[in-house]
C-alpha cells in the first residue's frame, strides 16, 4: 500500500492501528479495499463514498448497544441517548422528504419492501411490479426471493422501441388483474418516474401504491429528481447509493399507516435496531439537508448525461438514449462484446462496474452511477475522459504506446482520492 493511500486510511478509518496490532489479518484487509477504492474507478451505481463523519459513526460505542422497540418504547434498558439519537434520524427524514412520519430502522432496501408489503399485504395477494428482465429488483416477484414465493406478481415493462416505461400498458394490466398493490421503481431504468401517473392508475384499481426509490432517493434529497411521497402510500428507500449514508433502508409514509409500517418492521419482520447504523443514517440526513448535497446531486445528473453521451460517441447503444439520473445502461454489442466480456476487460482496466438486464431479450448490458465519482470531486471533463478509456480498452487499443489505460485510471483517481489524506 502506497504511503498516501495508508496515511488517508489511518485519517478515515478510526482505530484502524488498534485493529492492526490486535488483528493484523483483518487490518490489512481493510486497508487493502481502502487500497482499492482509491486506485480503481468505482462506477458500481448503488455505492459510494461516505463521509468520515458516517464512518465515525458507524465505528462507534452506540454499535455495542441492544435497542429492541422504538424510541420511549425499548424492551431494554439503557437506551436514552440512542433514543435520542432515532428521534434524530427520524426527524430529519421526515423534513428532507416531506414525509408524515419516517421509519429508520430497516437494515436494507429489500427489508424495506418487506416490511412495506408485511404492512399492505396478505400473501397470495396480487401485486404489479417492473419485471425483472425490464429492471425490476428481486424484492420486485423474483422466485428467488419471497416476494415472487408469498405474492402473484404481474410484470410491466417498457416500450420496445422508445424503452421508457408504457403507461398505457401498465394502466391495462392493472385494470385486467386488480392488484392490491403497484410498485413503481426500478434498479435499471434510467428515466424518471411519473409518480403522478401511477397514483391516477392505483387509484382507478382500488390498490396501495408503493414506491421503491432505493436508487433516486439521494437525488429526490437534493432537489435533482421528483419526489414520491406525495403520490405514495409507502415509500420504500435505501440510504446508501447516492444519498451517501450507511448500508441500510428507510420507509416514508403518511401518518395513517404510521403503526402498520412501525409494526411491520418490529416485530415483524426484524428484532433489535442497529443503532450505530441508525445514528449513521442521522448524520447522513443531516449532510443531505445542505445546499453543498444539493449542488451534489444535480452534478451527479449532469455527470451521467455527459458519460452517456460520450458513451455514445464511443459506439455503445445507451439505453433510452441518455438518464436523467445517476444511472447510465450501456450495451457494448456494437463493439462486438458480451456485457461479461466486456466487464471483465474493464475491471482489469481499474474501472468497476457491474450488469443488468437490457429491456428486451436475454441480453445483458453495463449499469453505471455516477454517485461515486462526483462525491470524489469529478466533474463533466472527467466523464468525457472515463468515456474515452471505456472506448480504448474495449476495442484492445489500451496497451499501445504511451500510458495504459490502467496506468490513466489511476493517474485520474490520485487527483481525485475518496478521502483525501
Amino acid at each position: 500500500m502506497s504511503v498516501t493511500t495508508a496515511a488517508s486510511a489511518s485519517a478515515s478509518l478510526a482505530g484502524v492501528e488498534a485493529l492492526r496490532r490486535q488483528d493484523p489479518e483483518l487490518a490489512e484487509i481493510l486497508l487493502g479495499e481502502l487500497e482499492r477504492q482509491s486506485t480503481s474507478l468505482q462506477l458500481i451505481a448503488a455505492e459510494n463514498f461516505t463521509s468520515p463523519a458516517v464512518l465515525t459513526t458507524l465505528g462507534s460505542p452506540l454499535a455495542n448497544k441492544y435497542a429492541e422497540g422504538y424510541p420511549g418504547a425499548r424492551h431494554h434498558g439503557g437506551c436514552e441517548l440512542v433514543d435520542v439519537a432515532e428521534r434524530i434520524a427520524v426527524d430529519r427524514a421526515k423534513a428532507l422528504f416531506g414525509a408524515e412520519h419516517a421509519n429508520v430502522q430497516p437494515h436494507s432496501g429489500s427489508s424495506a419492501v418487506l416490511a412495506a408489503y408485511a404492512a399492505l399485504l396478505r400473501p397470495g395477494d396480487k401485486v404489479l411490479a417492473m419485471g425483472l428482465p425490464h429492471g425490476g429488483h428481486l424484492t420486485h416477484g423474483s422466485p428467488a426471493n419471497f416476494s415472487g414465493r408469498w405474492f402473484d406478481f404481474i410484470g410491466y415493462g417498457v416500450d420496445e422501441e422508445s424503452e421508457l416505461l408504457d403507461y398505457r400498458r401498465v394502466r391495462e394490466l392493472a385494470v385486467t388483474h386488480r392488484p392490491k398493490a403497484i410498485v413503481c421503481g426500478s434498479i435499471s431504468y434510467p428515466r424518471h418516474v411519473d409518480y403522478a401517473a401511477f397514483r391516477e392508475i392505483a387509484d382507478e384499481v382500488g390498490a396501495y401504491l408503493i414506491a421503491d426509490a432505493a436508487h433516486p432517493i439521494g437525488l429526490v434529497a437534493g432537489g435533482a429528481a421528483p419526489n414520491p411521497v406525495p403520490y405514495a402510500d409507502v415509500v420504500c428507500a435505501t440510504t446508501h447509493k447516492v444519498l451517501r449514508g450507511p448500508r441500510g433502508g428507510m420507509l416514508l409514509c403518511g401518518a395513517e399507516l404510521a403503526e402498520r409500517v412501525d409494526r411491520a418492521v418490529f416485530p415483524f419482520t426484524q428484532g433489535g435496531a442497529q443503532m450505530h447504523t441508525i445514528a449513521a443514517k442521522a448524520v447522513a440526513f443531516g449532510e443531505a439537508a445542505t445546499p453543498a448535497f444539493t449542488a451534489y446531486a444535480h452534478q451527479v445528473v449532469a455527470n451521467a448525461r455527459v458519460l452517456a453521451e460520450c458513451l455514445t460517441a464511443e459506439g455503445f447503444a445507451v439505453t433510452t438514449g441518455g438518464t436523467d439520473t445517476h444511472l447510465v445502461i450501456a450495451d457494448p454489442a456494437p463493439l462486438g462484446l458480451d456485457a461479461k466480456a466486456a466487464r471483465g476487460l474493464l475491471a482489469g482496466a481499474g474501472m468497476v462496474l457491474d450488469t443488468c438486464a437490457l429491456p428486451h431479450g436475454d441480453l445483458r448490458g453495463l449499469r453505471l452511477g455516477t454517485a461515486a465519482v462526483t462525491t470524489q470531486g469529478m466533474g463533466e471533463a472527467e466523464m468525457a475522459r472515463i468515456a474515452g478509456l471505456f472506448g480504448r480498452t474495449l476495442r484492445g487499443s489500451g496497451e499501445g504506446e504511451g500510458r495504459t489505460v490502467r496506468e490513466e485510471v489511476q493517474e485520474l483517481v490520485r487527483r481525485f482520492p475518496p478521502y483525501p489524506g
